[in-house]
């Protein structure tokens, strides 16, 4: 049978489109403008090229830092309108107070008001283009998953949840004494035998395989696989899926072979790297402590009257190859807060104040921790340091916890950007989830990710 002609994008091909074409709109939108309109203050040519590329560098930038990439949102329109005039905004003032890099500011103001429009309307009108074309089911990318019931239904929640655009057309059950547990609404167990019918009739651009390691194939599916693959079809293991769907290592699934699913990345042995990352590290640390200086008064006024207690908070904490440390930290919680033992801290802890309650969502109850880094013990990006008491319960618990103490704990870090804040060992797991996947791909480009998601935090005043 014939295989159907079905167009997908991946899901970082889905992110790239969407960078490329919100820089290419915003350029046709103000060229359009420019033209039909009278509106000389942003001109592209030649011999203003740097006025461009400061434009399109303000846009990508606020455009990640207001989750204008977030494929969940992107793909609806009611979530991604507000969004597109924050960041047209943002990016539009950032423009106007940097004449020293972009045009000079114009005597007529219509003239903004020209250049806001053109960029919202540009983004707004492609962001609908992309939910009603690119995210339609043409474009879908359509998964069979051949494996067993824990697995397949652990992929489903996956692959369901994750995004628009990916769809699971079928799964073969590899186990079927056993059910699948819980409800899978959309998809069936395929009865035909033949894996190479059903895949070219159904236009599957992706076969995964869920089965744990066990070998559990006849010898025509088998035989199906090896055609299959070597026609083009992509063949992937469940791990690597759950992997790039959630930015997270699924630690609780791959047992003993963590050296199959855990390579770590080559970043946390390359000298270049390292060396970067450790001036950086001082740099900020730098920077970091220069402004707590200069906050502590304040911080001093508002800890007497609203905390009435000591401005700092030492704890011991564990760091890198498991070696303790001190950690400081400007006081959140009241006075004796675990004089019954260390306790979880959670989301509406009444032990925080109010006053603390700030610092917390402003992030400046972390400001002190600039002297850990600068130390050496922290860095700036890195999984977050537990106390030991909670590390040796966890440890327990969570298969490789204590991997996470192969590199220095961090100020902020992927599981911090990714996820709530933790106040459970079902939030420790999720975490350590996180910080595997940032200890197994660690690069200059997810420490640029971690840092914009950081300032979005910041920015939106959601911190915990």
């Amino acid at each position: 049978m014939p295989s159907k002609a079905y167009i997908h994008f991946e899901l970082s091909e889905r992110r790239t489109l969407l960078r490329v074409f919100d820089i290419v709109s915003v350029l046709v939108g103000l060229y359009i403008v420019s033209t039909v309109f009278t509106f000389d203050y942003f001109k592209i040519n030649g011999s203003n090229w740097l006025w461009t590329v400061i434009l399109v560098v303000y846009l990508v930038l606020f455009a990640n830092i207001f989750e204008l990439y977030n494929l969940q949102k992107s793909s609806k329109f009611e979530l991604i309108f507000p969004n597109v005039l924050i960041v047209s905004a943002v990016t539009v003032i950032m423009y106007l107070l940097t004449p020293f890099l972009t045009p000079v500011l114009p005597d007529n103001r219509l003239q903004i008001v020209y250049f806001f429009f053109a960029i919202t309307f540009s983004l707004l009108i492609w962001r609908w283009s992309y939910i009603f074309f690119v995210s339609s089911p043409l474009f879908h990318k359509n998964y069979i998953i051949i494996g067993t019931p824990d697995e397949i239904s652990l992929m489903y929640d996956v692959i369901t949840e994750s995004s628009n655009g990916f769809k699971i057309i079928g799964y073969y059950n590899l186990d079927p004494g056993k059910k699948l547990p819980g409800n899978f609404p959309g998809i069936k167990p395929i009865k035909n035998p033949d894996l190479i019918e059903t895949v070219r009739g159904n236009g599957v651009s992706e076969i995964i395989i869920a089965n744990k390691g066990k070998e559990d194939f006849s010898r025509k599916m088998f035989a199906d696989l090896i055609q299959l693959l070597e026609s083009g079809i992509p063949i992937r293991e469940y791990a690597q899926v759950y992997e790039e769907f959630t930015c997270r290592v699924p630690i609780q699934y791959i047992e003993n072979e963590f050296y199959k699913y855990i390579p770590f990345s080559r970043s946390n042995q390359n000298k270049l790297y390292l060396f970067v990352h450790r001036l950086i590290d001082i740099l900020v640390a730098i920077l970091g402590i220069s402004f707590c200086l200069l906050t502590i008064p304040f911080i001093l006024i508002g800890n007497r009257i609203a905390n009435k207690g000591p401005l700092f908070y030492v704890q011991q904490r564990v760091g890198k190859n498991g070696f303790p440390f001190t950690i400081y930290k400007f006081r959140t919680m009241v006075v004796n807060a675990e004089k019954d033992g260390a306790k979880w801290a959670s989301k509406n802890d009444y032990r925080i104040t109010r006053f603390g309650s700030f610092l917390r969502k402003s992030r400046l109850d972390e400001m002190p921790q600039f002297f850990n880094i600068l130390k050496g013990n922290m860095s700036v990006i890195g999984p977050r340091p537990e106390r030991p008491e909670f590390v040796a319960e966890l440890s327990k618990e969570l298969p490789f916890y204590e991997t996470r103490h192969v590199i220095k704990p961090g100020l902020t870090g992927w599981a911090q950007v990714s996820y709530a804040y933790g106040s459970s060992k079902k939030d420790s797991l999720k975490k350590l989830q996180y910080d595997l996947y940032y200890i197994k791909h660690r690069s200059f480009f997810l420490d640029a990710r971690i840092i914009i998601k950081t300032l979005s935090t910041i920015l939106f005043y959601r911190g915990q």
